[in-house]
């Protein structure tokens, strides 16, 4: 059984009474008179359960009941609070996915709550470490995280699902550490905790920004990449999950034996109060057991053949770590066709929602869960699962939708309920603000809510997550000021992250004292919330972007956990101009629907005698015209977007009048003269928002007049 570490032992001799216990429900069920544990492991030989006293020591009991590839039983007088894991025996042929090893302590996939983390040891590892074809003896039991046995029981009150609708939604996605880790007016020992994260100090500003949800990065449990603790650093995206229903204990300023759990539950409960949403970024595709030659953690000691995709036709006698498939990058990948992983994903997602009560998930890299016989496949197990589901069919389901391969790319391709991070909506916006753009009638698609990607399908306008930022990536701040990325920090040589950042830096890289190249920086990043927020679809704000925030050119911050990653909460240096933009294209859309329509724009009248409901104007005031939309020069377009009438009926089916709006871009170097039209859509109107000092908000327009709009500027107009 390998060697004995100091403080931490077992006793083989010693058995706990086990009752027969039952197969279901998965992992540890705590109740008054026993706790059952029940494991998948069909292919194993022998199934223990591993319990461990405060000080570390251990007590095997061996589960001697088996169903339907089942280990199961019961251990009376299990408290809330136990440490646990499973140990496992069986055949030793890692080619042939059976690398079963009763030396590795595996976590719980099911465990509702994880205690301790990862430390780099050989012993983690399945196999010898430099002979990958032996089997290890060394026990893992002292460096790898244990579950721990939870009593779920909670006052949730009335707390109700939100069900914000898509088209009044807004999406702030944030890093639960980063957001609060600098907090001044968070307690300093909430700060970078889901506690922290429910204090009104953070709530009122969410509100007072005017988002409706937050999308939280990964906070399953997760642990570094051995490669990144090697080198001093650590995993702090959170994309390395290995606990799929157990809210990552690090986050937690309760302790981690089961604290984190209530502790979540009771930001969610806050969240709820104040109307905001919880959306969780999840991460099924891959786990953090990386390929063939890494550490066995969990599923690869459990069922490593049934729950990873293998290399098609892989034969005995190859090298066992050729024979994983990997369209992820992170070198395995996840086989959501196979029964008990499709179980897994679907009781984690059920689990979250009803136990948990989040709002919807946000999927990374979900191409790689549709796959069927490594071929993409939009009717695969798992989609026609979650549309079937009476609880998961109606949470909010955003699908990051590609994956690490060529084929994965799928945008636009998704059968409802699903929405989609759309990433040709970021390029083209980014190219449009740094005069790079394919073309003006490709911004215009864009604007109005990418109905080439997604009406064909039937679904609407909100069925696209519009962004010009994400956690991956420059920040907003740092796309106006850097060209070239700096990840000199991550330790790789700088060859990590993408070099297509669509940036520009406007003449210096980096950070300047140059008042006048500051001021352009920020009117630029004006520019990009301003049309981020008032374009038709979903708005998804990264945390921070509103307030100037910098990774100082670090494009792929996933292992910077310090202030490069850290929202910085001085007002110093905040971008507080920005903000103030920002909240008010929020307000403007949350207060007018005519900003935030669910049908699409169809570019003719809504009554007999009325309005378009969208028509895009050529600075001369004309409407454009086909040669208009292929003029390679054409820098700045109007957006006139009717209220009276608006196409979608109120809820009793009422006929809704708002006002209309006529919102100018203008990505040019030199300002422009635009002429409000003269006709029956606008008589008198004023400005209501504006990144050009020269038309502050207040200017009265009126039809006909001649107006200068400024270089690098957004101007909205509201009819009076």
């Amino acid at each position: 059984m390998g060697r004995v570490t100091p403080g931490l032992w077992r006793t083989r001799g010693e058995r706990a009474p086990v009752w027969p216990g039952r197969n279901w429900p998965l992992g540890a069920t705590w109740s008054e008179e026993a706790t059952n544990f029940a494991v998948h492991a069909p292919r194993a030989t022998a199934a223990f359960v591993s319990l461990f006293d405060d000080d570390g020591h251990e007590v095997q009991h061996r589960l001697t009941e088996q169903a339907l590839g089942i280990w199961h039983g019961a251990i009376p007088g299990v408290r809330p609070g136990t440490r646990y894991g499973f140990r496992v025996d069986g055949p030793w042929d890692p080619a042939q996915g059976l690398r079963f090893n009763e030396n590795k302590l595996l976590l719980d996939p099911f465990a509702k709550a994880v205690a301790g983390d990862l430390t780099v040891d050989p012993a983690i590892f399945g196999y010898v470490v430099g002979e990958p074809e032996r089997r290890s003896e060394l026990d893992s039991a002292p460096f790898v995280p244990l579950g721990v046995v939870v009593d779920d029981r909670f006052d949730w009150g009335d707390d109700q699902p939100m069900r914000h609708r898509w088209r009044d939604s807004v999406i702030y996605e944030l890093h639960v550490k980063g957001m609060t880790a600098l907090h001044d007016r968070v307690p300093e020992e909430l700060r970078g905790t889901y506690a922290g994260l429910a204090t009104p100090a953070v709530i009122d500003y969410l509100k007072d920004l005017g988002v409706t949800a937050v999308e939280l990065l990964p906070v399953h449990q997760f642990v570094s990449e051995p490669a990144l603790l090697e080198r001093g650093l650590t995993n702090y995206w959170g994309y390395n999950s290995i606990g799929y229903f157990a809210p990552h204990n690090a986050y937690s300023a309760g302790g981690d034996r089961g604290q984190q759990v209530t502790e979540f539950k009771q930001m969610v409960k806050a969240y709820h109060e104040a109307g905001l949403e919880v959306i969780l970024d999840v991460v099924y595709n891959h786990t953090a057991e990386a390929g063939a030659l890494g550490p066995t953690l969990s599923f690869r000691g459990l069922d490593d053949r049934g729950f990873y995709c293998r290399v098609a036709g892989s034969a005995a006698g190859e090298p066992f770590q050729d024979t994983y498939w990997d369209v992820t990058g992170c070198g395995n990948t996840v086989d959501a066709s196979n029964p008990f992983a499709l179980r897994l994903i679907l009781d984690s997602l059920r689990y979250w929602v009803t136990e948990m009560h989040v709002d919807g998930f946000r999927f990374d890299l979900m191409s790689a869960l549709t796959r069927v016989h490594h071929r993409v496949d939009m009717n695969n197990h798992l989609l026609m699962a979650i549309g079937q589901d009476p609880v998961l069919r109606h949470v909010k389901l955003i699908a990051e939708p590609w994956d690490a391969s060529m084929d994965g790319y799928r945008v636009g391709e998704f059968p409802p309920p699903w929405v989609e991070w759309n990433d040709q909506y970021r390029d083209e916006i980014r190219d449009f603000w740094r005069n790079h753009s394919s073309g003006i009638r490709t911004v215009a698609t864009r604007l109005a809510g990418s109905s080439d990607l997604y009406l064909d399908d039937g679904r609407s306008p909100y069925a696209s997550i519009n962004f010009v930022t994400a956690h991956d990536g420059f920040t907003l701040r740092d796309l106006v000021s850097y060209e070239r990325k700096h990840n000199e920090a991550n330790g790789e040589d700088n060859r990590d992250g993408t070099d297509n950042n669509r940036s520009w830096n406007h003449g210096a890289e980096g950070e300047t004292g140059d008042a006048a190249l500051l001021a352009v920086r920020r009117r630029q990043a004006a520019n990009m919330m301003a049309t981020l927020c008032l374009s038709n679809g979903v708005p998804m704000i990264t945390a921070g972007d509103e307030r100037g925030r910098t990774q100082r050119g670090n494009n792929n911050a996933y292992a910077q956990d310090n202030e490069v990653s850290w929202i910085d909460w001085r007002p110093d240096d905040a971008w507080l101009d920005v903000y103030e933009i920002t909240k008010t294209a929020l307000r403007l859309r949350r207060e007018h629907p005519a900003l935030r329509q669910r049908h699409w724009f169809e570019g003719r009248p809504t009554m007999l005698g009325g309005a378009k409901d969208l028509a895009w104007l050529h600075p001369s005031g004309r409407e454009m015209t086909g040669d208009d939309w292929h003029d390679p020069h054409l820098r700045a377009i109007g957006m006139f977007v009717s209220g009276d009438p608006l196409r979608a009926p109120g809820p009793r089916g009422e006929q809704q009048v708002d006002k209309s709006f006529m919102i100018w871009f203008n990505s040019d170097w030199l300002p422009q003269k635009i002429t409000i039209p003269e006709n029956e859509w606008v008589h008198t109107g004023e400005v209501v928002l504006s990144t050009d000092a020269k038309l502050p908000v207040g200017t009265p327009i009126k039809a006909g007049d001649r107006l200068a709009i400024g270089r690098r500027t957004v101007v909205v107009f509201r009819q009076l």
